[in-house]
């Protein structure tokens, strides 16, 4: 019996040997984890007598395809090819298999971030890569709209504020955040240019020389050039390292690139402005992730994990508003005995038995790299439970307290109120409801979280 696997794989010796005019052999070919929105292959291909052409595939999943993204991405990589911008060589796209694909070379190098950050290999060149993507976005930013066809237009903040609202959730720290932008939306004359997106660590490749390519075209659109260099910046991107630029250097070093390139230099305010958008608008896709898991349509534990994340989001817009300071949340799991039970039930206890499940599913080592991610997601998401089955009771009275002292049942009636301007977003009181439910949200999802640095 076939699976999707060989179907993928005979359906490609097909297609690049049409493409190539010579029968192709298909080696390697192996699924590569990360990304909750696509379906990534790596491969090598071969022609009779040719060297290895080393290629990735891209496919749009069967749930939801989108094959006119997927050919937005296939423009915007040839043109900014164009433009001098690092990017893998297009090879083809189009639909098949009933969805729509890219395939492209594949370039050496490494997007883990941990590993770019942390590793001594890259070590002489991470004090050059804020600069660097300074100069990569600058060459991004220089491409006119019309230089990708039909790519989407639309103000950010009404956009962000629309899918948030569509989901009927209202949260506190996200009005808080919505407001801020509104009230100190910086004035632009800058030129609508092509905007990468999704410009970030762990979408760039990058090797001891610097940056190879630039990855992950699906979210480009028309829109201001700041946008790209604050998404960026954004703290989740730099993985607990303290520099904001990606994690790589400081915001001036990244400026000061794009300025040689792009003959302009960013304000530090309006830096600032789109990076507390894009927190909140990270916050509104994790939570569009999620909502993919809560539909029902999608039961991928990495699209329910990703719910729990929104937290962590909302901790960093009120970070970056000052209304937070980084501290230590103690994780209610460490040094914990576990091990008694609820009688008549014998021991392990609950707890204990998935502290089990945790510990084997963070120490799963099978060689499939998609199913060793899926497993520490997995771990993350027992975490989670456990935490919440030991604070939930004290969190739930402590937060209903919290409400009661501003007249509110719930974080909706607070949420709403906020909105629309019938509580003073500086009430000392409302502060205190809103960091304590979003610093309780934290202490279950990720307690560690809260001490990472920032500036």
């Amino acid at each position: 019996m076939s699976t999707p696997h060989d179907d993928i794989q005979g359906w490609l010796r097909d297609r690049l040997g049409s493409l190539w005019g010579a029968p192709v052999t298909i080696q390697g070919m192996r699924r590569l984890s990360g990304g909750a929105s696509r379906d990534t292959w790596s491969l090598d291909a071969t022609t009779a007598g040719g060297s290895a052409q080393p290629l990735i595939l891209r496919c749009d999943p069967l749930v939801k395809p989108s094959p006119e993204v997927m050919a937005r991405e296939a423009a915007a990589l040839s043109a900014a090819a164009k433009a001098g911008v690092p990017v893998p060589r297009l090879v083809d796209h189009g639909t098949g298999l009933g969805r729509a694909y890219l395939l492209m070379e594949r370039v050496e190098g490494e997007t883990i971030p941990r590993r770019l950050l942390r590793d001594e290999r890259f070590a002489a060149v991470r004090p050059k890569l804020a600069r660097e993507l300074g100069r990569v976005l600058a060459r991004i930013h220089s491409l006119p709209p019309a230089a990708v066809p039909d790519l989407p237009e639309a103000d950010p903040l009404d956009h962000i504020t629309s899918v948030y609202r569509e989901f009927d959730d209202p949260r506190p720290a996200v009005e808080l955040g919505l407001r801020w932008l509104s009230d100190h939306r910086p004035p632009s004359s800058r030129r609508a240019c092509v905007v990468h997106g999704d410009f970030r660590n762990g979408n760039l490749m990058i090797d001891e020389s610097g940056i190879r390519a630039v990855l992950d075209w699906e979210l480009t659109h028309v829109g201001d050039p700041v946008e790209d260099l604050g998404w960026l910046c954004v703290k989740a991107w730099r993985f607990g390292s303290a520099e904001p630029a990606g994690g790589f250097g400081p915001r001036e070093e990244l400026l000061a690139g794009y300025a040689e390139i792009a003959g302009d230099r960013p304000s530090s305010a309006e830096l600032h402005w789109w990076e507390v958008y894009g927190t909140l608008r990270w916050a509104v896709l994790c939570r569009m992730q999620a909502d993919r898991f809560l539909s029902g349509a999608e039961q991928d534990v990495e699209y329910a994990v990703l719910g729990r994340k929104v937290c962590e989001q909302e901790y960093d817009v009120l970070l970056a508003l000052g209304l937070v300071e980084p501290g230590t949340l103690p994780d209610v799991l460490d040094s914990r005995d576990d091990t008694a039970a609820a009688p008549p039930h014998d021991r392990p206890g609950a707890d204990a038995l998935l502290r089990s499940v945790q510990v084997f599913l963070t120490e799963e080592t099978t060689g499939d790299p998609r199913l060793r991610f899926l497993s520490k997601v997995a771990a993350n998401a027992v975490a989670i439970a456990r935490r919440e089955a030991l604070l939930a009771p004290a969190h739930t009275e402590a937060h209903a307290r919290r409400l009661a002292a501003l007249g509110r049942r719930d974080d909706r009636e607070l949420a709403e109120a906020i909105r629309d301007g019938a509580v003073d977003p500086g009430d000392p009181a409302v502060l205190v409801a809103v960091r304590g439910g979003v610093t309780d949200k934290l202490a279950v999802a990720n307690p560690a979280y809260a001490a990472q640095a920032a500036r």
